[in-house]
């Protein structure tokens, strides 16, 4: 006898739920839940100011490497991404490249981003291009379609940005004194006080520090004295967490003679030699740790990521432009090393750890059971999936690995580590995606039907758990 299965339509208000439990685990419980963005990169500036956007394209492909990504494989010319073709026929190109990104996430945030912020419910082509241009540019023009109204819109109760030590924060500040409804709080992301590789551009950046921070920075304990004046500023704008984009966990044995060598080598403009990188860089995330923990911040580590592959591009356009790619670096022993070295001198703050690299989940996963405290639940946490592996199949193989080796029930959940203020929907396909996979598990036996017990679990990892770990007011 034939049996016909039903075709489940595209994007329906059950898409990614394949079972009634996580229907119900969704609809009485995730969906439900404020946001909390913990790490994102969005502008500061565009929140203060809350200006309407000129068109689409400002809004949504305006630095957007992710989609850049995209249309360069499809064979689109670099002057619709970020060259000086006009915003329309940015669009258009971009448009004509979605059909394209079938099976890849883009293709699902893309409309779920046009259906949740603008009512569209078709699929966007090339044929389609000018329809959704106009739909979106007549929204646009609202008053609520500005940066904080989209906030508002999404239901986001705090927003943590991506802010360098020497920066004024003073749209933070111009946020704090306005009528956002959205908490927005600066982030502590010291990268450039490490990145010595460089020895001019490092000192370029060590003069703005001594000019922000008021202290001639001649030594290394200088240039610490100078990040804690910095640091004492960020807290006192509600920052609570800090956030290192590093290729690998740094721990290499040094002295502190070592160090100020290396320090008064690069002041003097002389470049240091491998070893000399990898000690001063594993002296500063210990130093910076410690800092850290002396507050109460989070420490977040984003690792395994090789940057800038593409040297002629990134010669023309620069960074974060779309040229990275995953790397293969095998780093526990020395995330082991350096977490030991905090815990052992009971520095060791919260800790969020994020990996690239797929291969690395069960390293992660596991080295995080080895430092948690008996005392604050989930303490060392096993981020999200990132860049690369925020989609379906990377959210799932994080929470699977997780929940295999730790508790998934103390996980902080999604961020949208994003530039766009279009990404919010990341969060409800992460939700979607999480309920599905505790529905299955029900619906096969592998655990009891709990509802109570399952729609806490929920609305903890959506929301409870990130509120309770930050500590936010």
């Amino acid at each position: 006898m034939l049996i016909l299965h039903k075709m489940k339509p595209f994007l329906d208000n059950d898409f990614l739920l394949e079972t009634n439990t996580a229907k119900e685990l969704y609809s009485s419980s995730a969906v439900k839940m404020p946001i909390i963005d913990y790490h994102c990169h969005l502008s500061p500036k565009q929140i203060a100011e809350n200006k309407n956007f000129k068109n689409l394209t400002e809004l949504w492909l305006y630095g957007d490497h992710y989609k850049w990504r995209a249309m360069r494989t499809n064979g689109v010319s670099e002057k619709y991404c970020t060259g000086d073709a006009t915003d329309w026929e940015k669009f258009e190109a971009w448009a004509k490249t979605v059909p394209h990104t079938l099976r890849n996430p883009l293709y699902h945030w893309t409309h779920m981003e046009l259906k949740i912020f603008f009512g569209y419910n078709g699929i966007l082509n090339g044929d389609t291009a000018k329809e959704v241009w106009d739909l979106a540019n007549d929204k646009l023009k609202m008053n609520h379609f500005t940066p904080q109204g989209l906030l508002e819109m999404m239901n986001v109760e705090v927003v943590c940005t991506t802010d360098d030590p020497i920066d004024s924060l003073v749209y933070h500040k111009q946020i704090a004194a306005s009528t956002c409804k959205t908490k927005v709080f600066p982030t502590w992301r010291p990268d450039k006080a490490m990145a010595v590789e460089d020895a001019e551009a490092f000192n370029v950046y060590i003069d703005k520090l001594a000019a922000v921070s008021e202290i001639k920075i001649s030594t290394f304990n200088d240039l610490l004295n100078a990040l804690e004046v910095r640091h004492d500023f960020f807290a006192s704008l509600g920052c609570k967490l800090s956030d290192h984009g590093i290729e690998e966990f740094y721990a290499e044995h040094y002295t502190g003679e070592e160090i100020q060598t290396s320090f008064f080598k690069i002041r003097s403009g002389i470049e240091l030699d491998l070893l000399e990188i990898r000690k001063f860089k594993s002296a500063m995330l210990y130093e910076l740790g410690v800092m850290d923990n002396d507050k109460g911040w989070a420490q977040q580590f984003h690792y395994g990521a090789l940057r800038n592959n593409n040297t002629r591009l990134l010669s023309q356009l620069g960074p974060d432009t779309g040229f990275d790619s995953i790397h293969d670096v095998n780093g526990a022993a020395a995330m082991s090393k350096f977490l030991n070295r905090l815990d052992i001198e009971n520095k060791l703050t919260k800790t969020i750890i994020y990996n690239l690299n797929p291969s690395q989940n069960e390293v992660v996963a596991t080295m995080i059971g080895n430092f948690q405290d008996g005392i604050i639940p989930g303490k060392i946490q096993f981020g999200s999936g990132w860049w690369f592996l925020d989609q379906k199949i990377g959210m799932e193989n994080q929470m699977n690995a997780l929940s295999s080796l730790g508790l998934l029930s103390r996980f902080i959940g999604m961020l949208t580590d994003s530039r766009s203020f279009l990404s919010f929907p990341r969060h409800e396909y992460f939700r979607r995606i999480l309920c599905n996979l505790l529905g299955n598990d029900v619906e096969n036996g592998l655990i009891n039907k709990d509802m109570d017990l399952l729609n806490k679990m929920v609305q903890d990892i959506c929301y409870y758990n990130a509120k309770n770990y930050f500590n936010f007011n």
